[in-house]
C-alpha cells in the first residue's frame, strides 16, 4: 500500500508506477483504492463507475477497469455533503457526519471488493488517501492505516520534497501513527527531486538513522510528465503559436476535467480555464463542462455573469460546445424534483438547445462508441456516459443529432445558427479526428502539417506510463518493494 504524507504527495503516480513495472514482469495486477473522493471519474467494462486514478492505474497495469478497483468513491456536491456510491452505483446522498456514522458498512465492501481481487490477480497496489496522520478522520478510517491494519498490508510512505519540508513531513506522520501503524511502514519514497542527490544524501542518512527505516527510492522531478489527473486541474501550457483558443469555464464542482486534456495536449490549441471571479478571455470556442452539481453551478454561471458574455461570444460568430452537465446547461429547462443533486426545484437553462432535462434516480453508468458528425463527415467514438438527468427534445425540427451510438442518438448540434452543440458522451474529446472537426466548425485547420498518430491521446498517456515506469525501475528498490509483498 502506498500512503502519502499529503494530499497530492504522489500516491497515484507511484501506484500506476508500480503497476506498470509489474505488469512488465508478466504479473497479473490491480490497482486499488478503498475510498476515493473526486469529481473525476470513469466507467468500468463491469457497468460501474470508480475513480479516474484507478482507471489510468488500470491503463498501467494493462488490464480492463472493474468496480472492486474502486470500492467506495465520494463525489462532492457541496462543501458538506456527497454522493456516496458502492462498488460502482450511487446509494444515496450524505452529509459528513452521517457518512462518518456509515464507514463500518462501507469497510465491509472494500474488503468484499479486496478479496475478490486476491482471488484473481497475483498482486495487488492499494492507494491510500489523504495523509494517515489526520487525526480527526483517525477514528473508523477505511483509506489509509485503517485497511491496513484490516488486512495486514506492508506501506510505503511517499512524499514530495519539491514543495519543501520533506523530512518534517515524513518524521512528523511517522510520529502521528500508532506503533503497530509505524511498524508496518516499511521504508519511503521522496517524490520530484530536482538537482544534485549528493547534496541530498546526508539527509537520506539522518532520516534513515532516525526511524530506523529505509529510503526506497527518490524519484527525480519529471519534466512534461502528463497522465490524467485525479483531482487537481493542470493549466500550464508551454505555446509558441496557436490557431484555436479554447475557453473551459470552471464551475465549483466541476467533473471530469480530463475531458479537455487532449484539447490541453495539441499544440496548435490553446486551453485555458477561465477562472470564477474574472470575465471569460476571448476564444473562438467556449466548451461548458460536466457537473456533480448542475442547477447550482449553473446559478454560479449566472452570478459571474458568464451567461452573458457567452450570449457576447455567440453574437460575434464564436461556437459553444457542452459535455454532460454542460450539455444540459444549453437547453430549455433542468428540473430535480428528487432533489437527487441539491435541493428540489427547477432551473432555467441557457436556452440555446431545444432540450428539457429531469435528474432521476437512475444514474446512467455505460461505456459505448459511434458515429461523431459535427460538420459531416462521420468519425467513429468512444467514450461513457455518466448522468442522472434524462433530456427531452423539444421541437426536433431545430436542431439535428450530433452522435448515433450504439444505443441510438446523443446531442444536438443547433440548426439555426450553426454556433452550439453538446452530448453526454465523456471521453469523446480524446478522439484528434474530432478535435480536428472541432477546428472545422471554428473555421481553423488543425490538421496541417500534424501526425496524427503523435496526436493520439491514449497513446500518449501510454508513453508517459512508460516513462513513469523506466524511472520507478531505475530509482527505487524494487528487491525490497517486492520481498514485502511476499514475492
Amino acid at each position: 500500500m502506498v500512503q502519502g504524507t499529503s494530499s497530492d504527495a504522489g500516491k497515484s503516480m507511484l501506484v500506476a508506477g508500480i503497476c506498470r513495472v509489474l505488469a512488465r514482469k508478466k504479473l497479473k495486477v490491480a490497482p486499488f483504492k478503498p475510498q476515493n473522493m473526486a469529481l473525476n471519474s470513469a466507467v468500468t467494462q463491469d457497468g460501474g463507475e470508480i475513480g479516474r486514478a484507478q482507471a489510468v492505474q488500470a491503463l498501467a497495469a494493462n488490464v480492463e477497469p472493474l468496480i472492486d478497483f474502486n470500492p467506495i468513491l465520494l463525489k462532492p456536491s457541496s462543501d458538506t455533503g456527497a454522493q456516496v456510491i458502492v462498488h460502482g452505483k450511487a446509494i444515496s446522498n450524505m452529509q459528513a457526519k452521517a457518512y462518518h456514522d456509515y464507514k463500518k458498512v462501507a469497510m465491509d465492501a472494500v474488503i468484499e471488493s479486496h478479496q475478490r481481487l486476491l482471488n484473481t490477480f497475483d498482486a495487488i497496489v492499494v492507494e491510500g488517501a489523504g495523509s494517515p496522520a489526520e487525526i480527526n478522520l483517525r477514528e473508523g478510517d477505511i483509506a489509509n492505516m485503517g485497511f491496513a491494519e484490516k488486512v495486514d498490508c506492508p506501506v510505503i510512505l511517499v512524499a514530495d520534497i519539491d514543495r519543501g519540508g520533506v523530512f518534517a513531513q515524513i518524521v512528523g506522520t511517522l510520529d502521528l501513527l500508532s506503533e503497530s501503524e509505524r511498524n508496518r511502514v516499511i521504508g519511503f519514497v521522496i517524490n520530484k527531486f530536482r538537482g544534485d542527490i549528493a547534496l541530498l544524501t546526508s539527509g537520506l542518512d539522518w532520516l534513515e538513522a532516525k526511524t530506523n527505516k529505509p529510503v526506497l527510492g527518490v524519484l527525480p522531478y519529471i519534466q512534461g510528465l502528463d497522465i490524467a489527473a485525479e483531482d487537481a486541474i493542470h493549466t500550464s501550457q508551454t505555446l509558441t503559436e496557436t490557431k484555436l483558443t479554447v475557453v473551459v469555464p470552471v464551475f465549483p464542482r466541476i467533473s471530469n476535467h480530463t475531458d479537455f486534456d487532449a484539447l490541453r495536449q495539441h499544440p496548435n490549441i490553446n486551453l485555458m480555464y477561465a477562472a470564477p471571479d474574472k470575465p471569460l478571455p476571448s476564444a473562438d470556442l467556449i466548451i461548458l463542462p460536466g457537473s456533480k452539481n448542475t442547477r447550482a453551478d449553473l446559478a454560479h454561471l449566472k452570478a459571474q455573469s458568464w451567461d452573458q458574455q457567452i450570449k457576447k461570444h455567440l453574437r460575434f460568430g464564436g461556437k459553444v460546445f457542452g459535455i454532460c452537465g454542460g450539455y444540459q446547461m444549453l437547453g430549455l429547462n433542468i428540473a430535480d424534483p428528487l432533489a437527487i443533486e441539491d435541493k428540489a426545484g427547477s432551473t432555467k437553462g441557457l436556452g440555446y438547445l431545444p432540450i428539457e432535462t429531469e435528474l432521476t434516480s437512475n444514474k446512467l453508468l455505460k461505456q459505448n462508441h459511434g458515429i461523431f458528425n459535427l460538420t459531416g463527415a462521420d468519425v467513429a467514438v468512444a467514450g461513457y456516459e455518466i448522468h442522472c438527468g434524462q433530456s427531452r427534445i423539444i421541437g426536433s425540427e431545430k436542431a439535428k443529432s450530433l452522435l448515433t451510438l450504439t444505443s441510438g442518438t446523443d446531442g444536438l448540434i443547433d440548426l439555426a445558427s450553426n454556433q452550439i452543440a453538446g452530448c453526454y458522451l465523456h471521453g469523446v474529446l480524446d478522439s484528434i479526428e474530432v478535435i480536428h472537426q472541432l477546428g472545422d466548425w471554428c473555421g481553423v485547420n488543425l490538421q496541417q502539417d500534424q501526425n496524427n498518430g503523435s496526436l493520439d491521446y491514449k497513446k500518449q498517456q501510454i508513453q508517459a506510463l512508460d516513462i513513469l515506469a523506466d524511472a520507478c525501475e531505475q530509482y527505487l528498490d524494487f528487491e525490497k518493494i517486492e520481498y514485502a509483498m511476499g514475492r
